[in-house]
């Protein structure tokens, strides 16, 4: 996994971590809004990394080596972490964990563990297995039909075409038998000051499972709900307005 930083003169550590079918550059247009005045550190998630190619390995593991890295960069406490979809279960496997003091934390659209028959949840990953496989076999006319929630442009499907092109199909597995399956204690305790979980009005069926287990697990929480974009697209089409709510929930 490799970890990309930008800002390193900055005290202020926000984590960034990238959803599915997307490389660490998703955040391309947010870097240069925020290294001014923060040290950002977005890693390469496995199985998304063209530096160190490999297969994705799980969201424990991931969220166990992202916090060991930053014990060993001396970064116990951090300002911000942020993840989208698949990184947002990493963020709420990183918040269980407790290794790392944050300050405040964002799960914008993040996937938590089915609550369902373990027969029921592999059928589910077989399904959307399926689907974005298909995707990597027909290319950018079933991405097309795909990404709807939002207005992305040719160059923008032409991004998710090139990235499915070099995940494997361990990858695309992996990751939604691990976001949809990942353990989580039966007690969720968190040294996090303050957690908000983000979703654009548009998935709010599709997120619905995801909500209730939030509210449940983290019953501070506060939710934000996204008139105007669909899932995961507020950091690519609008990187003024993410930034400007993720310094709103910082407190900035």
């Amino acid at each position: 996994m490799t970890i990309h930083e930008f800002g390193k003169e900055n005290d202020k550590v926000i984590v960034l971590i990238h959803p599915s079918l997307v490389l660490w550059d998703y955040f391309e247009y947010v870097i240069p809004l925020l290294q001014d005045r923060y040290h950002l550190v977005i890693p390469a998630l496995p199985g998304y990394d063209e530096e160190m190619p490999g297969d994705f390995t799980s969201v424990e593991k991931i969220a166990s080596e992202l916090a060991v890295w930053l014990i060993r960069k001396g970064y116990s406490e951090i300002e911000c972490i942020y993840g989208c979809s698949m990184g947002g279960s990493i963020v709420a496997r990183f918040l269980a964990d407790r290794k790392i003091s944050v300050k405040s934390a964002v799960m914008d659209g993040g996937i938590t563990p089915y609550q369902l028959p373990r027969i029921v949840t592999r059928f589910i990953a077989v399904r959307d297995f399926l689907m974005v496989y298909m995707g990597k076999l027909g290319g950018i006319k079933l991405l097309e039909k795909a990404f709807t929630s939002d207005e992305y442009s040719e160059e923008d499907l032409k991004y998710v075409g090139k990235v499915l092109k070099f995940i494997s199909a361990k990858t695309i597995w992996r990751t939604f038998e691990s976001c949809n399956n990942y353990d989580m204690p039966e007690t969720i305790l968190t040294n996090c000051h303050h957690i908000e979980y983000w979703y654009a009005k548009t998935e709010e069926k599709a997120r619905k499972w995801d909500i209730g287990y939030i509210r449940k697990q983290f019953p501070d929480v506060v939710f934000r709900v996204f008139e105007d974009n669909g899932h995961g697209g507020l950091a690519i089409l609008k990187p003024e307005r993410f930034v400007s709510e993720l310094e709103r929930t910082m407190g900035e």
